[in-house]
């Protein structure tokens, strides 16, 4: 998912996607260490969009900061 798709949802279905991210990420953590991971790029896939998604939150929180003041 790239970083202007995500500057178009709203700041709860970012939360939304931000919890389904690091489930995802803990499901990839748990098989790596039973050895049963198949697709390990996987991983850093999931893990910077979980940074990517951060991000974009950050950002439209400062966003709705300026615009209060």
């Amino acid at each position: 998912m790239d970083a202007t798709e995500l500057r178009g949802k709203t700041p709860d279905e970012l939360r939304t996607q931000l919890t389904q991210l690091k489930k995802e990420a803990f499901n990839l953590r748990f098989q790596a260490a039973t050895s049963q991971l198949e697709n390990t790029a996987r991983m850093r896939q999931v893990r910077r969009s979980v940074a990517r998604v951060n991000t974009i939150l950050n950002e439209k929180a400062r966003g709705a900061e300026a615009e209060a003041k």
